[in-house]
């Protein structure tokens, strides 16, 4: 069941204040598909859809909002609905419902040559496969949507070369994309991305097919760009550690509908279902809870004049200090006291992390 009263509640539910919104978005696939909503049909699961109907659901009436320079992950098993999703959002899928507004600009009921121009100026994406022309060199594969956009050589040679020094690709500007590794290409295309300083950078599933090791370098990389230039990302991604290493908030779907939205903290700490609670269930909770989960009111009696710790402070980076601190650690959100954390509380969380012997037995199937 879509979880959206959880969607009220998250930042830039506005449209005018959201980078994206997204509002009753269906797509479904078969004959006869924009029939389906608006009547008893649209409740079936997927699998009664398709055998009634011979209708598929890949998306079910899906509604969330992202604020400007979040970085929102949308998650989920094969066949979740996740990959159609961010297709829909750029129209490169027609939805069959719901609207999609970019910027204040509605995708979804734009022209051809708007849409065109939205893709050029105000979206970018980066694919698993890497997309580059192999015929050119690094820097004029960066440099390929300001070409496309009609921008002099001089001007987007230099905004890509730019780029290249961003992404750590200063040397390569003359190589070709077979001269260079795989992490080294997909280094290209998120240049290549940013070169058209979109208002919303969208990741499809980027680095799953990258070596465990240089998927860790990417996911780093990623986060390092989001703090030097601040943009709203969206990243589409099976893998969990991936979602809560990268994501403000995280959209877990299922069958193509929301599962749950919220940031990892509150995924971990407050599982909405046994789906989403066998995904986390492997987590350390130490990495992911911060403080505000794990503070309480203080005890008559209770020292109030110890070390002072902001609530969203991860446990895991909290703990030493906790531990070796003779009192109680005050816990504000800003300027307001929210309670106390001691070192019994700390090892409440890591004590927790001992694996059961039937911790997620059988997997998230």
């Amino acid at each position: 069941m879509s979880t959206h009263t959880a969607i009220e509640e998250t930042p830039g539910s506005n449209a005018t204040e959201s980078a994206l919104k997204v509002d009753g978005l269906w797509k479904i696939f078969g004959q006869k598909s924009d029939e389906i909503i608006g009547t008893p049909a649209e409740h079936l699961s997927r699998k009664e859809l398709q055998s009634k109907t011979g209708c598929v659901a890949a998306v079910r009436n899906v509604s969330f909002a992202v604020a400007p320079g979040e970085v929102f992950v949308v998650m989920g098993l094969s066949g979740s609905g996740k990959s159609t999703l961010v297709r829909l959002l750029t129209r490169l899928i027609e939805p069959t419902a719901g609207s999609v507004t970019i910027g204040g600009d509605d995708v979804i009921r734009a022209s051809k040559a708007r849409l065109r121009a939205m893709r050029r100026n105000h979206m970018a994406m980066v694919f698993q496969q890497f997309g580059l022309l192999p015929h050119r060199k690094v820097i004029d594969n960066v440099a390929y949507g300001l070409e496309v956009r009609g921008e002099g050589k001089s001007q987007r040679r230099a905004r890509a070369q730019d780029m290249v020094d961003l992404v750590g690709l200063t040397g390569y500007e003359n190589s070709f994309p077979d001269q260079l590794s795989g992490g080294m290409q997909q280094r290209v295309g998120l240049a290549r991305a940013l070169a058209v300083d979109p208002q919303v950078l969208l990741f499809d599933e980027p680095f799953s097919a990258l070596d465990p090791l240089i998927r860790r370098d990417m996911q780093n990389e990623v986060r390092r760009l989001h703090e030097e230039v601040g943009k709203t990302m969206v990243f589409i991604t099976h893998d969990l550690q991936e979602a809560l290493k990268l994501g403000d908030r995280i959209l877990i779907m299922r069958d193509g509908e929301v599962v749950q939205i919220g940031t990892p903290a509150d995924i971990v700490a407050n599982p909405a279902d046994d789906y989403v609670r066998d995904f986390i269930s492997d987590v350390p909770r130490s990495h992911v809870l911060t403080l505000r989960y794990v503070v309480r009111p203080p005890r008559e009696g209770e020292a109030l004049d110890g070390p002072v710790m902001q609530a969203d402070r991860i446990v895991r980076e909290a703990a030493r200090q906790v531990l070796h601190s003779e009192l109680p650690v005050r816990v504000f959100d800003g300027e307001e006291f929210l309670g106390i954390v001691d070192d019994e509380d700390i090892l409440r969380v890591v004590v927790a992390e001992e694996p059961s012997p039937a911790s997620h037995q059988g997997g998230a199937g």
